[in-house]
């Protein structure tokens, strides 16, 4: 599962001839690709820069719970839409609710921060105006399970992670309190990526790698996410069905 998403959606247009297609670059850009709540904080501020040196944009974002579906509790955001100016910087802030107190306690709660951007309305002919949308991963993190920086950034808990061989397929047992995305696989450090899907592994959970186990081996070495953007590696030593992992430094 990829770390951040872009859509797009078609706010208008009128065709007269062919038009031909070009390639759609985000105006509104964030400054992260995924976002970490602590237990405790009342808020998370998340900046964004208008890329367009000319024209201003609004923005509009919202929260949704890890089925897709839009919410307004236990977590919103402030302000809903706002006007950035061409060149222009500005924040969104992602404020959070007492009924955070309600989710589960002893592991993180994902849900999804989603930014739109949408254009001035063009006063031309023959315009297609389109909205970049950017739909990144949100996490709840208890304070009973808090991570300092250093131990963000290590990600020792990954060291927690088994692989379980089942014909020709590896079962991730993700027993950690910390939700795992899993993006890359290579039969060695330095050995050549396989065909991969990107697949997120719930705490306490359990998922099938789509890649061949013959292709990565009996030393399958493992690329995740860390809170940062980060991609440290995970070497899995296999003994039988069962495999054992190991964080190596960070590419």
């Amino acid at each position: 599962m990829s770390n951040c998403k872009k859509t797009v959606s078609v706010l208008a247009l009128s065709v007269a001839g062919i038009l031909l297609a070009q390639q759609a670059n985000a105006a509104i850009a964030l400054d992260r690709t995924r976002v970490i709540v602590n237990g405790g904080e009342k808020s998370v501020s998340l900046n964004i820069t208008n890329e367009n040196k000319n024209l201003p944009y609004l923005a509009q974002g919202w929260m949704e719970d890890a089925q897709g579906n839009k919410i307004s509790s236990p977590m919103t955001v402030l302000p809903p839409v706002q006007r950035v100016e061409a060149g222009a910087k500005s924040q969104v802030k992602v404020q959070v609710s007492p009924a955070l107190n309600a989710l589960p306690q002893d592991r993180e709660t994902l849900f999804y921060f989603n930014l739109r951007e949408i254009p001035p309305r063009s006063t031309k002919p023959n315009v297609l105006q389109i909205a970049l949308q950017t739909r990144i991963k949100l996490f709840y993190r208890p304070e009973a399970i808090s991570l300092d920086k250093t131990q963000a950034a290590k990600g020792e808990w990954v060291e927690k992670v088994t692989l379980t061989r089942q014909g020709d397929k590896y079962v991730v047992n993700n027993p950690s309190a910390y939700y795992l995305t899993l993006v890359e696989g290579r039969p060695s450090a330095k050995g050549t990526p396989v065909g991969f899907v990107p697949v997120m592994v719930a705490p306490k959970g359990q998922a099938s790698i789509e890649a061949s186990a013959s292709a990565l081996g009996n030393s399958p070495v493992l690329t995740y996410v860390n809170d940062y953007g980060g991609r440290p590696q995970i070497q899995f030593s296999c003994g039988g069905a069962s495999c054992t992992a190991k964080l190596l430094n960070d590419k």
